[in-house]
Order: structure tokens, then C-alpha cells, then sequence
């Protein structure tokens, strides 16, 4: 097993695109759902498939919204750092007001480390949403 430690403050990703079938759209909940994160609309434009859209929490583009594609692709999962526990409950309180299919309710998910918290969700899209607190200060950090 991994040795958990503080060295948490560097994302390991980059940025991330996902294929949507209403770009518009999927970037409207995201914005909506995830607003306690920080998340906010840093671009918009229609490139050569149509209309693209980018998330962030600055100001530098890290989640994408483009057009599908590739209609065989395969949902995936995404992960979005919340800063506390009550952020995490808050985006679930928005989630359901949204509409989206809670697949877990928040809660502390012990078989990833034991102060793990998250609730997971369906975008628009079918993707597996979660936002997660790993709560590092609970453990000594």
C-alpha cells in the first residue's frame, strides 16, 4: 500500500477533455453542480467539430467540453478536489437539485484511506462524477 503523506498540492493531471453530446450543456452542470469547488467558465468557442467549452478553477483551462465524436466511447470517471467535507455535501445538495443519478452518497470510503470522502454522480453525459475530500489534516498533516 502506498504511504499516504502532505505532498498533496500538485494535481498529477493537466487538463482533461470529454466528448459531450451538448457541450453547452454538460458545462452548465458542471458550472452548477461543482460552483463550491470553484469551478467557473474560462473559454468558449467553436472549433472545427463545434462548439467547445473549458472549465477551471483560475484561469487556466483544465476541463474540456467538446462535441461527441465517437458515439462508442465509454463513459469515464473524473474526480474533483473539494477543499472540506461540507463542500463535498454541497455539491451533492446541488447534484440532486440538478437532476443528476447519485450513485453514492457522501461518505467516507475507508478501502481508499480512512479519511476519504466523496459522493459519486452521473453527468449529462453518463460519465461517473465524484467530489472528494481527502481530509489529509484529519490524519496529522
Amino acid at each position: 500500500m502506498t504511504r499516504l503523506t502532505s505532498d498533496y498540492d500538485q494535481a498529477m493531471i493537466d487538463h482533461l477533455s470529454l466528448q459531450s453530446a451538448d457541450p453547452g450543456a454538460s458545462a452548465a452542470f458542471y458550472l452548477r453542480v461543482f460552483e463550491p469547488l470553484g469551478v467557473k467558465e474560462v473559454m468558449r468557442f467553436d472549433g472545427p467539430g463545434g462548439l467547445m467549452v473549458a472549465l477551471g478553477d483560475g484561469d487556466f483551462p483544465e476541463l474540456w467540453f467538446g462535441p461527441l465524436v465517437d458515439p462508442g466511447i465509454r463513459p469515464v470517471h473524473l474526480a474533483l478536489a473539494a477543499a472540506t467535507r461540507e463542500v463535498v455535501d454541497e455539491v451533492h445538495e446541488l447534484a440532486v437539485g440538478a437532476g443528476a443519478e447519485i450513485l453514492h452518497e457522501p461518505r467516507v470510503w475507508p478501502e481508499y484511506h480512512p479519511t476519504y470522502y466523496g459522493v459519486f454522480l452521473r453527468d449529462p453525459d453518463g460519465n461517473n462524477v465524484e467530489a472528494v475530500n481527502h481530509g489529509f489534516e484529519r490524519l496529522g498533516f
